[in-house]
């Protein structure tokens, strides 16, 4: 690799980390805390969910008018705006409980997803713009960091909640990811593009994209629900504590970490392979999440070793579709005349933040009403569904278009 493509990489990798692990902290304490200070169930999936809505509103305003605001002025002041709002997310605990902790935990969880959008929209088009031609490779690389993130935020946040309490985790981070700002701003190289006259619209009229995007939709939204309701239920089935909440986590980010860079390999390599992946990844994520409870229907008792068993499951299973969506997005782009350049990357960064926004906030939404009208069982359930229907869906489609899979 050449300098400017190290130092690139370099930067990408550590935007992923220190977002992710910012992001990832809340899972293991937040939502005891927020029930303590008088929110119910249905109100922490809102306020999951709420950060997944704006992230929605800013990735497809500004993957669309990323050349005219700069990616790499866009990445630096996304990571500001994170660092800042995970700082003050951590202050919360001196607010009053009720409406006023509520209200102010949807504020800054709001700001701090247009933060967050606008970094990992500019990190996807640069490392698309940077690497053209090794896109899943590099892709699945930089989900290793993703994944350190999600791995390392949950225990250190369960450890340092325990031990020091609410504010220490969300200052912590919050700091590390201050240190981002400069960092980047030193070794990021700038980028120079030409607007483009094209559109979201124009992207979502392609069948082909829009299956995909319903792809990573029950993707998405699978995660989503994760962070808003396994804690809870963790903590109320087996006993645990934060700390160990954390560690249980583990079983879904590790296997998804380990298994990206191998999975970008592939899809480089043999791209006819990407749909299967993203088949055989939606039935593996079904099964998985069918049997996290398990679905009360197979009259399986609930236990732990089968718990994280499942969640490895289904983190390897979010690998197999995670990775050849986004190649596969701007393949189809370039096939149906959009211009190869930094615009029609940021479109397509912004439309994939855009569907990944709308499970994240569908997610823990209707997994957190399902959960307190139902069961975690039932709502795990529902969640393998969605991912058996894609599945449905893009079988059905080859089959009636009889085409090949990687139509």
């Amino acid at each position: 690799m050449t300098r400017y493509q190290i130092l690139t990489l370099i930067s990408m990798a550590s935007v992923n980390f220190s977002s992710m692990i910012c992001y990832s902290i809340l899972g293991p304490f937040f939502p005891n805390e927020a029930m303590k200070k008088g929110a119910s169930q249905t109100v922490i999936g809102l306020i999951f969910g709420c950060y997944a809505l704006c992230n929605l509103m800013g990735s497809l305003v500004l993957g669309k008018y990323i050349v005219q605001i700069g990616a790499k002025v866009m990445l630096i002041s996304g990571l500001f705006v994170s660092s800042g709002c995970t700082i003050l997310f951590g202050l919360l605990d001196r607010v009053p409980e009720g409406g006023t902790f509520i209200t102010l935990c949807f504020i800054i969880r709001s700001v701090d997803a247009l933060g967050f959008s606008a970094a990992m929209t500019s990190s996807f088009a640069i490392s698309a713009k940077v690497f053209p031609n090794n896109i899943a490779t590099v892709l699945g690389s930089l989900e290793i960091f993703t994944g350190l993130g999600l791995i390392l935020g949950p225990p250190i946040g369960g450890w340092l909640y325990q031990s020091f309490g609410y504010e220490v985790p969300f200052m912590a981070l919050g700091c590390f990811l201050f240190l981002m700002v400069p960092f980047n701003i030193y070794i990021l190289p700038s980028f120079a593009a030409d607007p483009t006259k094209d559109s979201f619209f124009r992207l979502f009229t392609r069948l082909k994209i829009v299956l995909i995007c319903f792809a990573i939709f029950t993707l998405s939204s699978g995660l989503g629900f994760l962070d808003a309701t396994l804690s809870i239920y963790a903590i109320d089935k087996f006993d645990l504590s934060p700390g160990y909440v954390g560690l249980l986590l583990l079983g879904l980010s590790l296997p998804y970490c380990l298994a990206s860079p191998l999975l970008g390999i592939v899809s480089d390599r043999f791209p006819s392979t990407r749909p299967w992946l993203m088949v055989l990844g939606g039935l593996s994520t079904a099964t998985g999440f069918w049997f996290l409870g398990p679905v009360p229907i197979l009259q399986i008792q609930s236990q732990l070793w089968l718990l994280v068993f499942m969640l490895g499951v289904i983190g390897f299973s979010l690998s197999m579709i995670a990775i050849p969506t986004f190649p596969e997005i701007l393949n189809c782009a370039y096939e149906n005349g959009f211009e190869e350049g930094l615009s029609t990357l940021g479109l397509v960064s912004g439309l994939f933040g855009a569907v990944w926004s709308i499970g994240m906030f569908c997610g823990p939404t209707l997994g957190g009403f399902t959960t307190q009208q139902l069961s975690f069982e039932w709502a795990a359930s529902v969640q393998g569904g969605l991912a058996f229907l894609a599945v449905k869906i893009v079988i059905k489609q080859n089959n009636e278009k009889d085409i090949s899979p990687d139509v």
